[in-house]
């Protein structure tokens, strides 16, 4: 997907807002203009995992509805994300396959899996350590001065 279409998705975000509001987070915005919604997260996700077909798709995420799927494949092929291999040519049927691009959203995904499993009483989709059994936690690292740090309390700033 061109940046021209990237900003415009930003755009209509922006334009939700009300004019000349800027997001509080322009980065945030611009890739949650490019991922999109739930069930693209959802689809990307199940291809993370290992190629699928359309009807696999299907079976991978309950409660997604066909025409919601095509749709959300075409967009996610648009902006990159995903990539359709021909598996047959008549009928044309696809087999789709994360980008590099989209598996660079692994740990995002897997920490956004991780906050929404923390709200769930008994924790029971958290990551567990092997050796302890104890859940993991995910946290900032600095490699050059070999330091955990805490957004939240100014550790991390965003540039």
């Amino acid at each position: 997907m061109d940046a021209m279409a990237l900003h415009g998705r930003a755009g209509e975000a922006e334009g939700r807002r009300g004019e000349g509001e800027r997001p509080s987070n322009p980065a945030l915005d611009l890739a949650m203009a490019r991922v999109g919604d739930r069930w693209s997260l959802l689809i990307v996700d199940a291809l993370l995992e290992q190629p699928r077909r359309f009807s696999d798709l299907q079976g991978a995420i309950p409660g997604l509805a066909p025409n919601v799927l095509s749709a959300r494949l075409r967009r996610l092929e648009a902006a990159e994300l995903i990539v359709g291999v021909p598996y047959s040519d008549r009928p044309l049927r696809l087999e789709y396959q994360a980008t590099e691009l989209s598996r660079s959203l692994a740990g995002a995904l897997r920490l956004l899996a991780h906050w929404g499993a923390s709200a769930n009483a008994d924790g029971g989709s958290l990551p567990r350590h092997g050796a302890c059994g104890t859940h993991l936690e995910a946290r900032w690292y600095c490699p050059s001065c070999d330091h955990v740090t805490d957004p939240v309390d100014g550790g991390a700033v965003w540039i």
